[in-house]
């Protein structure tokens, strides 16, 4: 894989870099409420403008394309000098290229606004080809997918892997032959979509722990009652049931019919409740193996996150954390518990990738690597 770090620094001066970096951040209103992604992104840009270069930067934000990164560019702009350019591949934007000088940065509108983006258009890619010299693509959580600024771009200029992007591979490809002991701790829903990866993890990882709504398909599939719990269409299959490295939860917090919380042994869950985390009986056990792992992988929370129930997730972060082990965690939610704790130093990799990672983990590779 060419990485932009191996081109000669002296080579980029008065070089038009064309960046596809990853800007795709949680939003309120019209403020970032975590800027983790941008402040991840900005080495790779920092680097190419400190060196001389015109940097064209293209991104995406949101799932709705008349989203606007204009937010994204206020918050920016104390980090990173640039100007925001209301346009894409039109008239405008071409002219705010063409004025560039050496160490000019400017941020194109929502590349997604354009339609022939998810298309992957051979037209667009050609047209946002226009801007660069060469290519470089700093945007690893988004390139799973087939987009034009993803797989065509480096079609037609040589294309480039930043250094935010082979930082995410170096650390990811580290997670796939861990140091032993090694610990795995995978949360989140939809357990068909996750099994794959499961099971490779299990042949590779000592221990693997699951949490979130997938550990209630293991659960059920054990025999265990999961009442009005999140469950996926899937069903685990003997070869992960029967794994001697997984390990599932013993108790579990739920909430009944009243939405009162309370902490129950898996055994006891009746029909009204709802699983909505792990318990300190299950937290306790994976608190152990983390004490004595000398690499964890950890993607996804190990409960329902996003309706508050945060308190062993936010535990097994500390207890990471707190642990002498090589550390790589991703997912949004779960980047989200350590950004609001303030320990993000305590941690050796922090990856901007959610689907990306898991994706990566399962095939070894994604269609934005295969295209460097």
């Amino acid at each position: 894989m060419k990485r932009v770090a191996d081109i000669p620094p002296k080579n980029l001066k008065g070089l038009r870099v064309l960046v596809r970096s990853e800007f795709n951040v949680p939003m309120g209103d019209t403020l970032v409420r975590n800027d983790f992604r941008i402040r991840k992104a900005i080495k790779t840009i920092a680097y190419l403008r400190d060196h001389g270069a015109q940097v064209i930067i293209c991104a995406h934000v949101g799932r709705d394309p008349k989203d606007s990164l204009a937010p994204i560019s206020r918050s920016m702009k104390p980090l990173l000098p640039h100007v925001f350019i209301k346009d894409i591949v039109g008239r405008e934007a071409h002219m705010a290229a063409d004025a560039m000088k050496g160490g000019d940065v400017i941020l194109l509108e929502n590349v997604r606004q354009h339609p022939g983006e998810t298309a992957n258009d051979p037209a667009f890619a050609q047209e946002l080809a226009k801007f660069g010299d060469l290519y470089v693509n700093d945007a690893f959580s988004v390139s799973h997918r087939e987009h034009a600024s993803i797989v065509g771009v480096p079609r037609y200029i040589p294309g480039y892997a930043g250094l935010l992007f082979a930082d995410e591979f170096d650390n990811l490809s580290d997670a796939l032959n861990p140091t032993s002991p090694s610990l795995v701790i995978v949360g989140g829903a939809k357990f068909e979509t996750k099994e794959p990866l499961i099971k490779k993890l299990l042949d590779i990882y000592d221990a693997v722990f699951i949490g979130g709504a997938i550990a209630n398909d293991l659960l059920r599939a054990r025999g265990f009652p999961v009442g009005r719990s999140v469950i996926s269409k899937g069903v685990p299959g003997a070869d992960v049931m029967s794994h001697p490295h997984l390990i599932i939860p013993s108790d579990v917090t739920v909430e009944n019919e009243q939405h009162q919380a309370r902490v129950k042994k898996a055994a006891d869950v009746t029909s009204g409740d709802k699983i909505v985390d792990i318990g300190p009986d299950s937290f306790a056990e994976v608190a152990r193996v983390i004490r004595t792992a000398k690499f964890v992988l950890w993607n996804g929370p190990t409960g329902l996150y996003e309706d508050g129930y945060d308190e062993w997730t936010e535990a097994v972060a500390q207890a990471i954390a707190g642990s002498s082990a090589h550390t790589v965690v991703g997912g949004g939610d779960t980047i989200a518990t350590i950004d609001a704790l303030g320990i993000e130093e305590k941690f050796t990799f922090l990856s901007t990738a959610g689907g990306a990672l898991l994706e990566f983990l399962t095939n070894g590779t994604l269609p934005g690597i295969k295209m460097l």
